[in-house]
C-alpha cells in the first residue's frame, strides 16, 4: 500500500510527517542512522559541544516507530526525538566522543514507498570538532524548520486578562523531552504531567473566582524560560509546575513541594533541580545564563514578597495533602529550579510522586487518584487566596 497520501487542502495546516521505521547500527568509530518517512522531509543538521551532540531539525513529525528501534549504540550514548513546537520536530543524538556526519541525505524508497533520511557518522579529533563548531555559525536558538525553539505564546500578548484569580498550570517536560519513565509500565513523565495538568485545570475552573490555564496543552517541547513568559503574558497570579521524577532509591515515594532558592535545602533537592534544569539542553538548546536584571530595591522587595507567597502556597498544599495524599519525608524543600524564576509570580513545583517506585507509579497512572489530588490542590488554592487576602470575584 502506498505511503504517500493527498496533501492538506487549501488553508489547512500541513499534516505532520510520519516517521514509521528507524534503525541504527555501528561501532565506536562509525555509526549509521536510517529513519523512514511517509513523505520527503526537509532537514537541517547542526552540532553542539559540552555535551557533543548532532542536532537534526525536521518539519513536525509523528514518530511511530518502536522505542528500541533507535536505541543509542555505537558512537551515541543517547538519542532523543520529538516535537519542538508548532510545525517542528527535532532529533538529538548525544555522542560519547566528538563525531561528525560524513553523509546526511534524503533518499527515495521507491515510488509510493516514502523516503529515508540517512545519516552516516564517524569519530573525529577534538581539533576537527572545534573547527566544525566554529564554521557552522549556529547557537541552538535559531528557527527550526516550520517553527522555533523559543516562540512567542500562542495567545496574543494584548489579550484581555481573565476574570478572577489566574493560575498557570505547567505540565513538566513534553515533546523531545520525555522526562522520567515508569519502572513497570514505562509510562513517560511528560504523559503523566499533561494528564494530571488537564485534570487540575478542569477542577480549578469549577471554583468560583478562579481561572486556570495550561502552559502546554499537547505533547510539545516548551523551553523553561518560555513557560515563565507564557504565565506572565497571561497574567498568572500563581504558577504550579508538575513533575514525577525517578530516583535511584526505589523505596522513596510520596509527593514533595518545592520553592525556589539559590541554595538547595538538601542533596535530593539539588539533584532534582539539576536534572530538571537540563530540559533545554536535552532538546539541543544551548543553556546560557539569564541576562542580569537591573538591581534596585523595588525589584528586590518584589522578589522577597513573591518568595514569601510561594512558601505560603507550598505550606497550604502540604496542609491539604496531610492525611490524604502520601508525602515524602520533609516534603517542603527548595532548590534553584529555573522554571520557578518569575520575580513577580508566586511559584511552586510539585513532584506528584516518583515513577521509580512501583506503588507511586500505579497511583500516578490512576485517574481516580488524579481527581483526588486535584481536589486537594483546588482546596489549597482556595485557602491560599484567603490567607493572601484575595477576594473571590466572578
Amino acid at each position: 500500500m502506498a505511503l504517500v497520501s493527498a496533501p492538506a487542502g487549501a488553508g489547512e495546516a500541513p499534516r505532520p510527517l510520519i516517521a514509521y521505521a528507524a534503525r541504527i547500527a555501528g561501532d565506536g568509530a562509525r555509526t549509521r542512522i536510517v529513519i523512514d518517512f511517509d513523505r520527503k522531509p526537509d532537514f537541517t543538521l547542526h552540532y553542539t559541544a559540552d555535551p557533543n551532540r548532532i542536532v537534526i531539525d525536521v518539519p513536525e513529525t509523528d514518530f511511530g516507530f518502536g522505542e528500541h528501534d533507535l536505541a543509542a549504540t555505537g558512537l551515541f550514548g543517547e538519542i532523543r526525538y520529538g516535537r519542538m513546537g508548532e510545525g517542528a520536530s527535532r532529533i538529538v543524538m548525544t555522542a560519547k566522543k566528538q563525531a561528525r556526519a560524513v553523509l546526511a541525505e534524503v533518499q527515495s524508497n521507491g515510488e509510493g514507498k516514502g523516503f529515508r533520511l540517512v545519516i552516516d557518522c564517524e569519530l573525529v579529533t577534538p581539533e576537527a570538532y572545534v573547527a566544525i563548531l566554529n564554521k557552522q555559525q549556529w547557537t541552538g536558538s535559531e528557527k527550526v524548520v516550520g517553527g522555533k525553539t523559543d516562540r512567542p505564546n500562542r495567545e496574543t500578548v494584548d489579550k484581555k486578562p481573565a476574570d478572577g484569580f489566574v493560575v498557570a498550570v505547567d505540565a513538566g517536560h513534553g515533546g523531545i523531552d520525555a522526562g522520567a519513565k515508569g519502572v513497570s509500565t514505562r509510562t513517560e513523565e511528560k504523559v503523566i504531567t499533561l494528564e494530571f495538568a488537564r485534570t487540575l485545570v478542569e477542577r480549578l475552573n469549577r471554583e468560583k473566582g478562579i481561572h486556570a490555564f495550561l502552559t502546554r496543552d499537547k505533547d510539545e517541547f516548551i523551553s523553561l524560560s518560555e513557560r515563565v513568559v507564557i504565565a506572565r503574558q497571561r497574567g498568572a497570579q500563581l504558577f504550579i509546575s508538575l513533575h514525577a521524577d525517578t530516583l535511584k532509591q526505589k523505596d522513596i515515594r510520596g509527593a514533595t513541594v518545592y520553592t525556589i532558592s539559590d541554595k538547595a535545602s538538601d542533596a535530593l533537592a539539588a539533584s532534582l533541580a539539576e536534572r530538571e534544569n537540563l530540559s533545554d539542553g536535552i532538546a539541543g538548546i544551548e543553556i546560557t545564563d539569564e541576562p542580569a536584571e537591573v538591581t534596585d530595591i523595588l525589584l528586590d522587595l518584589t522578589r522577597r514578597e513573591t518568595q514569601a507567597f510561594s512558601i505560603r502556597m507550598a505550606e497550604t498544599v502540604l496542609e491539604s495533602f496531610e492525611g490524604q495524599i502520601g508525602l515524602i519525608n520533609n516534603p517542603l524543600r527548595h532548590a534553584g529550579f529555573r522554571v520557578l524564576q518569575a520575580p513577580d509570580v508566586p511559584s511552586v513545583l510539585l513532584e506528584l510522586g516518583f515513577l521509580s517506585n512501583p506503588r507511586d507509579e500505579a497511583l500516578l497512572t490512576d485517574p481516580e487518584w488524579r481527581e483526588k489530588v486535584a481536589e486537594r490542590l483546588a482546596e489549597a488554592v482556595g485557602k491560599y487566596m484567603e490567607s493572601a487576602g484575595i477576594a473571590r470575584g466572578g
